[in-house]
């Protein structure tokens, strides 16, 4: 098995087992909040809003943005792609993405930073009346975008030569991806 279906697995896993779960997991903590608030007036998870803003849909979303831009599931402006010849647009692909590998790596640097910083000093948050460590759930931000810079070059490299990285193992040895 190759880097990249490799890669692809892990990107698979986060999404749709990390993602998964915590998408599971603000069902039911909204559930139970609004189920507490309105028949039981009491609330049954306390700090669960919190844990929904700061630990669950943060985990949730970028866990799933690697896995969404490998499937191409992000939006597209592909109105010109027909119009233009082979060549221009893929120069212009090329181009576009490398704009963004510079954008995703100065966010990355600063990203990354940001969560050093948080790990050094033991960044915490208030749920209730506890207070949690957040810095975990910060160090996934950059796993994310470490992800996502690395889909980016191969994209970028896809376009560039014209050969897809992913496929061209298995088609040369006759079989399906």
């Amino acid at each position: 098995m190759g880097f990249w279906q490799r890669l692809g697995k892990l990107e698979g896993g986060l999404a749709s087992v990390g993602a998964g779960f915590c998408l599971f997991a603000i069902m039911i903590m909204t559930v139970l909040s609004v189920l507490g608030r309105y028949v039981f007036n009491v609330d049954l998870i306390p700090g669960g809003y919190n844990l929904i803003e700061r630990v669950a849909f943060p985990l949730l979303v970028f866990w799933a943005i690697p896995l969404a831009h490998r499937d191409g599931m992000f939006p597209k402006f592909d109105m010109l792609q027909a119009k233009l010849p082979p060549l221009v647009h893929r120069i212009l692909a090329s181009l576009v993405l490398l704009v963004e590998i510079i954008i995703f790596l100065v966010v990355m640097w600063y990203v990354t930073e940001f969560a050093w910083k948080s790990a050094e000093s033991g960044r915490q948050f208030q749920i209730s009346s506890t207070h949690w460590p957040i810095w975990p759930v910060i160090l996934m931000v950059p796993l994310a975008f470490g992800l996502m810079l690395l889909e980016m070059f191969r994209l970028l490299w896809v376009t560039a030569t014209g050969r897809d990285t992913l496929n061209q193992k298995t088609e040369d040895k006759g079989e399906s991806p």
